[in-house]
């Protein structure tokens, strides 16, 4: 009984979305080691207060949605623990508080050896998580989640890293955020065009349902080729380090994806999709981290 109790909190984390933590953090540390401002202890608390808060929006979207209906038996896709019974929703809203505190104290440690101004961001980010598909009228049913994950998963957590290093913002950091948010933001496009059916019955409009199949596929194209495209631009121009192209040597992991999502409409294959698109705003991460360390 012991060795599969966690089996349930492990599936409400959903660890495959967890890069679109990561990403943004490697990227700002990489930043600040080719200035050479790099902290371990930065990068260390960066990268648990990420964690944390993706973890904290997992599980609140996790019980939210369970409570709206937005779970169904006929939804394709990875359990959630609510719907299905595995978890009751107040031990799940428990575990979201549990993630508050981690991000909130690794938060203060920043500020201390930053600003406190960085509570006020802290703060922000804690409300986006629970208004995302709680309280009583979320964001995520309304069309704004891919923009929430653009600016938080993007803008706040690459510059913030890099802020968190050593006081400053530079604009290279700002450059590099977009890319990072931009296939950030492709995740969630993934996930929503494969959940339109199922949101759309319930009455959960996302980007996805709004648009439309055919559109939101176009955004999908647009995000990740954006990314890459915004990457070389930066990079050839100078306005961010030209190593940072090394970025472009996962663009062709993304053919396939985006041959897939174009063409099919099958639920395994979505999710495979949405998988593939974890790695790879990962591995467009790590190009960007490497390259900005080198200068």
């Amino acid at each position: 009984m012991t060795a599969v109790r966690p089996k349930p909190w492990v599936m409400a984390a959903r660890p495959r979305t967890l890069p679109a933590a990561v990403a943004p953090v490697l990227v700002g540390s990489g930043l600040a080691l080719g200035d050479r401002v790099f902290r371990p202890d930065a990068l260390l608390a960066t990268l648990v207060c990420a964690l944390a808060l993706q973890i904290a929006a997992n599980f609140a979207n996790d019980a939210s949605d369970a409570l709206r209906g937005a779970d169904p038996e006929t939804r394709i896709g990875p359990t959630r623990v609510v719907a299905a019974g595995l978890l009751p929703a107040r031990r799940v809203w428990a575990g979201v508080a549990v993630m508050f505190g981690i991000a909130a104290l690794c938060g203060i440690y920043i500020a201390a050896i930053t600003s406190w101004a960085v509570l006020v961001v802290g703060v922000a980010a804690l409300i986006a998580t629970v208004t995302y598909t709680g309280g009583p009228s979320p964001y995520g049913y309304r069309g704004m989640g891919e923009v929430s994950v653009f600016v938080f998963f993007g803008l706040v957590a690459t510059v913030g890293t890099r802020y968190a290093h050593a006081g400053t913002m530079p604009a290279e950091a700002w450059l590099l955020a977009v890319p990072v948010g931009f296939t950030a933001s492709a995740i969630l496009v993934a996930n929503n065009i494969r959940d339109i059916d199922t949101d759309s019955a319930v009455g959960k409009r996302t980007m996805a349902v709004i648009l439309g199949r055919r559109h939101a596929r176009t955004l999908y194209v647009a995000l990740v080729g954006g990314a890459f495209g915004l990457a070389a631009v930066w990079a050839l121009l100078g306005l961010s380090p030209r190593w940072t192209a090394l970025a472009l040597l996962a663009c062709p992991l993304a053919v396939p994806l985006i041959r897939t999502i174009r063409s099919d409409s099958d639920g395994p294959a979505l999710i495979r999709v949405l998988e593939g698109t974890a790695r790879l705003h990962l591995l467009v991460g790590i190009g960007l981290a490497v390259g900005a360390a080198l200068g």
